[in-house]
């Protein structure tokens, strides 16, 4: 197997503002292997710190030569097995960029698109939530506006900007959508007692569910926060790797789980988790970090087999200028249609991997409009 990888930054249309500092482009890292029969695969990971690429370069790749594509469980606990288990969350990221690019190289080599490979279709198309990014209640409401326009079912706000702040935003977006489902991130930016205060106050705005309101290791106050108020509890950061949702399950944590199969180790590792939330009658869904064409592709096909993925998926594809893909997954009234082709389904234009390339991650965290300013979570 030969492999190449590039480190590439995607702009963003405007910069988008969250409780851990501003982003105005997203940094990805893409895979291309080769096989030994010739089948190309292509994969793609979220690359926020210096470890992904790290952990590729000096692990990842090196180990993966001499694997068939369809090993990828075997692989995945080689690279763990290196010593990787750990420091599993400095690892999932850099394993799923090429289980990803194993899994396109099957579906090709067989001649399927991967849903079928995972038990076929059970949805024909997936439903996307329009995604919320401002900290000023009135243009946030006006952005809510453009989604609606463009056929859009499902909003989700970030908050964790403060008490006030946080109220404000999600009144003026329910104003604005109606009786749409409204969904709310925090990224653990609240304590406890401020959780409890504020879903009681937002019970009038009716929230599909309250995301990561506490810090990712706090399961027992997500439980208790659960007991304790009215609006569901997603948790995200919480839910990484296969032994987080379990955690999260013994605990009683949650109502929903956000999956990630960058942040998981790969797409094998999220369909293990989706089960497990499917024996306890957990609805789950998927977190969005500016996935471009590759990784949205594999979205829309995990989306297409899981069966309780059955609420809309997290999408920030309508803030990125460009792709990497020929003829990215595109939201037509609100749903990605599933690709058919074999393998993910799309064609990676390399020129414009190229185009985008860089050598360091930038703008993931902080703020650069606010020198010496850095989260604290929680912060209130």
């Amino acid at each position: 197997m030969k492999v190449t990888h590039w480190m590439v930054r995607m702009p963003l249309t405007e910069s988008i503002a969250w409780a851990s500092g501003a982003r105005s482009g997203a940094t990805r890292l893409l895979v291309k292997i080769e096989t030994d029969t010739g089948v190309v695969g292509w994969g793609e990971t979220i690359c926020l710190i210096e470890t992904v690429r790290a952990v590729f370069e000096n692990v990842v790749a090196r180990l993966a030569v001499g694997y068939c594509v369809s090993q990828v469980e075997r692989f995945g606990r080689h690279v763990l097995g290196a010593g990787y288990y750990h420091h599993k969350r400095a690892a999932v990221m850099a394993i799923a960029a090429m289980e990803m690019a194993m899994w396109d190289a099957l579906g090709k080599a067989a001649g399927q698109p991967l849903h079928v490979l995972w038990g076929g279709l059970w949805r024909e198309r997936v439903p996307a939530a329009a995604y919320l990014f401002l900290s000023d209640p009135a243009a946030c409401a006006d952005k809510a506006a453009w989604f609606l326009d463009q056929g859009y079912g499902t909003f989700k706000v970030k908050i964790g900007f403060g008490e006030r702040a946080d109220y404000a935003l999600l009144e003026a977006v329910r104003a604005r959508i109606g009786s749409a489902p409204l969904r709310a991130d925090v990224n653990g930016a609240w304590r406890p007692g401020t959780a409890k205060r504020l879903l009681r106050r937002l019970e009038p705005l009716d929230l599909a569910y309250i995301e990561q309101p506490l810090p990712l290791e706090n399961l027992s106050g997500h439980a208790d926060l659960r007991r304790s108020q009215s609006t569901p509890v997603a948790l995200d950061e919480s839910a990484y790797t296969l032994e987080d949702v379990a955690a999260i399950v013994r605990a009683d944590a949650a109502d929903v789980v956000l999956l990630d199969p960058h942040e998981a180790g790969g797409l094998w590792q999220t369909l293990k988790a989706a089960a497990i939330a499917e024996a306890f009658d957990l609805s789950v869904t998927l977190h969005s970090g500016g996935e471009l064409g590759v990784s949205q592709a594999a979205y829309v096909h995990l989306a297409a087999a899981i069966p309780n993925m059955d609420i809309a998926i997290d999408t920030e594809r309508a803030y990125l200028a460009g792709d990497v893909v020929r003829d990215p997954p595109r939201v037509v009234d609100g749903y990605y249609a599933v690709p058919m082709a074999p393998g993910l389904g799309v064609d990676v234009d390399e020129e414009a991997v190229a185009r985008y390339r860089v050598d360091a991650i930038s703008g993931a965290y902080l703020d650069p409009a606010r020198p010496g300013w850095f989260p604290v979570k929680p912060a209130y």
